[in-house]
């Protein structure tokens, strides 16, 4: 039997075209990404919610003065402030742009943050940035990373400045018990990463020439200008790092925005039955946030509320009311910068549009 000729048209498929697009590989590992966050989350809200009686832990929430929550939105506005300076103050060497243009970008990022996976409101804030003023994305990421480095730093010092006293609740708590071994490994990774942060932006040309070796040997000719544009621009997100006086600066800044956000904690207190020191406070916001490093469902759903829980319990709090007071401060930081970001981005007249998405998910 014969059979009819190929349509002049028609194309044999190549072997590339069974592959799986880039593009699409990269939406199925986000999408294995999210899931494992809502597993994690699942385990930590288990963590944090067993044992709770219901009836107390309605009755703290409802007996709760929530005025306290404005002074303490206040205080956490005024430090989303700083990070805009900060920010600022990074790129001063790419481009001086003022603070209050990056305030709005900034609480759009943590808006990112708070609703979408895998902390992408970093990266949204890099486009918008970019969009907005013309820095690459890759030297704004370089600045935001250096953000995420000292603020860790910050975070296991303020673990660190209360290890003593976190010594005397081991065995009050388990899920306590083991944040001093992790403190100290976190300590290395965090301080491993800044000297090599560091010595990058001091030694940018010897960074480079490493850099190139690497990108010849190791990814295909054809991307080798790509990644060596990237990697440049990167390296100019770096420079504000070269100078002593400007690493002081950040440090400095990181510590102010961490004692501010650890102020809305003790403003939330007030709200609630219970008294610990200030600084039993900042062990609670060091440990949490340290904690939310963890992939987790957006808005770091169990990840933060298991840890401050579990901090509290140790120091004599009852559960119910420890539950009722995290819980509260979870939405109290979640809620406001959320909104406030949704606001200015519907202000800048910019969706989250396919567009938008394709670039985030190209980098």
């Amino acid at each position: 039997m014969k059979t009819a000729p190929p349509h002049p048209d028609f194309q044999p498929a190549s072997p590339a075209d069974a592959l799986p697009h880039p593009r699409d590989r990269i939406r199925r590992m986000k999408k294995w990404h999210f899931w494992l966050g809502v597993f994690i989350s699942i385990l930590f809200i288990w963590l944090a919610l067993r044992g709770l009686q219901l009836d107390e832990f309605w009755s703290a929430v409802q007996k709760a003065n929530y005025w306290w929550l404005i002074p303490g939105i206040g205080v956490y506005f005024v430090g989303v402030w700083v990070r805009a300076w900060r920010w600022h103050y990074l790129l001063k060497p790419i481009k001086e742009i003022p603070t209050k243009t990056m305030f709005p970008i900034t609480t759009i990022g943590y808006m990112g943050n708070n609703i979408y996976p895998a902390r992408a409101g970093e990266v949204l804030r890099a486009v918008i940035l970019k969009r907005k003023e013309g820095v690459s994305v890759s030297a704004s990421l370089a600045t935001i990373i250096v953000e995420r480095i000292f603020d860790g730093v910050v975070m296991l010092g303020f673990v660190f400045v209360n290890l003593p006293e976190l010594a005397k609740l081991t065995s009050a708590s388990g899920f306590v018990g083991n944040i001093q071994q992790v403190a100290v490994i976190g300590t290395g990774i965090f301080i491993g990463t800044l000297v090599v942060f560091l010595v990058a932006a001091m030694f940018p040309q010897m960074t480079a020439k490493i850099g190139l070796w690497f990108i010849h040997r190791l990814t295909p000719k054809r991307l080798h200008e790509r990644i060596i544009s990237l990697m440049n621009k990167f390296l100019d997100g770096l420079a504000s790092l070269r100078s002593p006086w400007n690493v002081l600066m950040v440090f400095l800044t990181s510590v102010i925005i961490w004692l501010l956000e650890t102020g809305k904690y003790w403003f939330v207190m007030h709200a609630f039955d219970f008294t610990v020191s200030f600084f039993a406070l900042m062990l609670m916001n060091g440990i949490v946030n340290l904690a939310t490093t963890i992939p987790s469902a957006p808005g770091y759903i169990g990840t933060f509320d298991a840890p401050g829980i579990a901090v509290l319990t140790a120091y004599g709090v009852d559960q119910a009311t420890a539950a009722g007071y995290t819980l509260t401060l979870h939405v109290a930081l979640w809620l406001p910068i959320t909104l406030l970001g949704a606001y200015f981005l519907a202000k800048e007249g910019i969706k989250w549009s396919d567009s938008l998405r394709d670039e985030t998910e190209k980098l």
